[in-house]
């Protein structure tokens, strides 16, 4: 497939691997580039010391085609932008913050930039701000999100009727028939995470990885949204912070009921219970744990075949 992603990315199939705290570090990156997609490392658990050396692992294992995931509200951030241009990295997905701040400068460095955006008012803010292509993520996607709880599909038809720019879909991605379903509403190529968090290659630890697999469909749930909006598996801490909310909590008290590093605590080191277990909708749809390589293979599989079996359908 050619579209103005596959081109503007240097990749093969228009699926983008999301950058997952704590999970996408550069072998799954690699792994992913390896047959035909964008492989992303997500910066967003890393400090400057380690992000330079997945940058150099990537690289000395022969990728240069790769993108980085960077949220914008971290403290270090300038540490990271100035990684990214001394290492020229190609692609930068940015999130979480205004991408007039950096857009320029990047794209100065011959970087391609991509901005994550939850609404229609921030995408055209990002248009305006000069990215390449915008992510839209819908409210159905795992980790940080948007307060507005718009869906994956509406979000798409609000944006193409107003951008000028290629869309991206993120959000309730786990299939190729839904990768089908994003392509039909205008997006030209899809962000994918919860499927690659619970890879092989995933660093996540292998007690997080067991949780996905047996979620169900009600196993999640966007909280937090007088901090900053993130879906989760429900668990001991998600119940906590639910018995905060009934006796109508602070702001304040929630930040600290969250701490820091509750994210590492579930996802890289496996405390389930304590833990904050950030993950989309669709791990509903996970059952066991895959390689990159055969995740990939069946996602244009069904792809293929849902778009045959469209092919069939008669007019109306």
């Amino acid at each position: 497939m050619n579209n103005r992603i596959t081109e503007l990315l240097n990749i093969k199939y228009p699926i983008i691997q999301a950058g997952m705290v704590w999970c996408s570090g550069w072998k799954m990156a690699k792994a992913v580039c390896d047959v035909g997609g964008l492989g992303v490392i997500g910066v967003g658990s890393m400090n400057p010391e380690v992000f330079e050396e997945h940058l150099q692992k990537i690289m000395a294992a022969g990728v240069q085609n790769f993108g980085v995931n960077l949220p914008l509200f971290y403290s270090r951030i300038e540490e990271q932008i100035a990684l990214l241009e001394k290492y020229k990295v190609p692609i930068v997905i940015t999130s979480a913050g205004s991408p007039k701040t950096y857009t320029k400068r990047l794209k100065a460095n011959g970087t391609v930039v991509i901005h994550v955006v939850s609404s229609l008012k921030f995408a055209l803010k990002a248009q305006e701000a000069g990215v390449d292509a915008i992510v839209a993520e819908g409210f159905e996607a795992g980790g940080h999100n948007g307060r507005d709880e718009l869906t994956t599909l509406v979000l798409l038809q609000l944006l193409k009727e107003k951008l000028d720019i290629p869309l991206i879909a993120a959000g309730g991605i786990g299939t190729g028939s839904s990768m089908l379903a994003a392509m039909a509403l205008g997006a030209e190529a899809v962000q994918v995470g919860s499927l690659f968090a619970a890879s092989m290659e995933s660093s996540a630890h292998i007690n997080y990885k067991n949780q996905l697999i047996f979620a169900d469909e009600s196993a999640t749930s966007l909280t937090l949204k007088e901090l900053m909006p993130v879906r989760l598996l429900k668990n001991t801490l998600y119940n906590k912070f639910q018995e905060a909310y009934n006796r109508n909590a602070s702001t304040e008290e929630l930040k600290t009921m969250l701490g820091k590093g509750r994210s590492k605590l579930g996802i890289f080191e496996g405390d389930v219970v304590e833990g904050e277990l950030e993950v989309g909708q669709v791990t509903a749809l996970i059952n066991d744990i895959k390689p990159v390589a055969e995740i990939m293979k069946n996602l244009i599989s069904d792809y293929n075949k849902a778009l045959v079996t469209l092919q069939g359908l008669k007019s109306l």
